[in-house]
């Protein structure tokens, strides 16, 4: 039965960045993922590496400040990956923020940030305003511009993946995980390749699944605690018309929250919605109605759009936020991650509940301090945020 230090079940970006990390502190990995890489939520997010400005008015300094940090690094060390792009905040009569309240946001946002060249921010002139891609300019009070940054999140989950592997770790894929005993030293676990049932040993099994988290929970024996989470459907579709100037940050028109109108491979990118999911994860899908919400959002601030049904969206897809369980909406609740342990010290199983993909890395190093106790001292072998994310071939 072969040995490992640290086994992560899923295959999205929290599972990949662990066993990057994992196997760069000089430590024997394996990656066990059901379907393929990114295949979950992390292929179906807004695409974007931000600090979360909105975040600011719930408070959340500490994760808007860590999220910046993350930008930072990631632009430095996955510029194949990560772009830096304009984002405009149109602001009209009726908008909820005023561009006074903007700027203070934009100010403490640029302060999180260190203020360098990536948090300048500014309003857009007036005569520009008709290069903003046909942006309805009616009652248009004032157009905010700053920058943060887009990615592809499945080929940066493979190219995490990708530079785990050259430093030694392993992966198994397609293979389901069905179930692990733990004892007093670690944990043994088993899972299905194909038509091979196959168990492994680890000190440590880091259950980074995602929606999924708690079932994988809930197969290990003794039973541990789970925490209480709840799941939060967002949608995205894609229009066949391209905006190009940058990214815009709006408000819905019926209920005020935040949505992305962003280019996309030659299209646009619209989302996301937030809708409670008490279904299975593998059948979340787009609803017809969060469809029409983010087309409502389309024409509501491009006239261009205002032709377009729902026959006009080329892609939809949902994905499914793993969010702490409470009473206030999704879009109030915080985004900090929940890392759940079976034990202190020396935890032989730690879970990952939510998380955001700019912090991927982040989370993972968190999850290294944690379950360093159980593992042996070994000779690091890299930094994660040193190492460079290359695209994936």
């Amino acid at each position: 039965m072969k040995q490992y230090d640290v086994v992560i079940v899923g295959g999205g970006i929290h599972g990949a960045g662990v066993l990057q990390a994992a196997a760069a502190a000089g430590h024997s990995a394996l990656l066990i993922e059901r379907f393929g890489l990114a295949s979950g939520t992390s292929s179906r997010s807004s695409k974007l590496i931000h600090g979360g400005l909105r975040y600011l008015e719930s408070g959340q300094f500490s994760l808007v400040r860590e999220s910046l940090r993350e930008r930072s690094i990631l632009l430095r060390i996955a510029a194949e990956l990560v772009e830096l792009k304009p984002f405009f905040i149109p602001v009209y009569r009726d908008t909820r923020r005023r561009p006074w309240q903007l700027k203070i946001g934009l100010w403490i946002y640029a302060l999180l940030g260190g203020f360098g060249a990536s948090t300048r921010f500014g309003a857009v002139p007036k005569a520009e305003w008709s290069a903003l891609d046909g942006l309805d300019t009616h009652d248009l009070d004032a157009v905010i511009r700053y920058h943060d940054a887009q990615t592809d999140d499945a080929l940066l989950t493979r190219a995490v993946v990708q530079s785990a592997l050259s430093l030694g770790a392993e992966i198994a894929m397609p293979a389901s995980f069905t179930g692990a005993s733990l004892s007093d030293g670690g944990v043994t676990l088993a899972y299905r390749q194909g038509e091979d049932a196959v168990q492994c040993t680890a000190r440590v099994l880091v259950n980074a699944a995602g929606p999924w988290a708690p079932h994988v929970a809930g197969t290990i024996q003794p039973a541990i605690p789970i925490p209480d989470v709840d799941l939060v459907q967002g949608t995205h579709i894609v229009l066949p018309f391209a905006v190009t100037a940058g990214i815009y940050y709006v408000e819905s028109p019926t209920d005020g929250r935040a949505v992305f109108v962003m280019p996309w491979h030659g299209a646009t990118l619209i989302g996301t919605t937030e809708t409670p999911y008490r279904g299975e994860p593998d059948k979340v899908h787009p609803l017809p109605e969060e469809e029409e919400y983010l087309l409502a959002v389309a024409r509501h601030y491009f006239p261009a759009f205002r032709h377009l049904r729902r026959a006009h969206i080329t892609q939809s897809f949902a994905g499914l936020r793993v969010l702490p369980a409470a009473t206030q909406t999704a879009f109030d609740r915080s985004r900090e991650t929940i890392f759940s342990t079976d034990r202190e010290p020396k935890p032989r199983v730690l879970g990952i509940y939510g998380g955001k993909l700019t912090g991927w890395r982040a989370a993972a190093a968190h999850v290294l301090d944690r379950i360093g106790t159980s593992l042996p001292g070994c000779p690091r072998r890299a930094a994660t945020d040193q190492l460079i994310l290359r695209r994936p071939t």
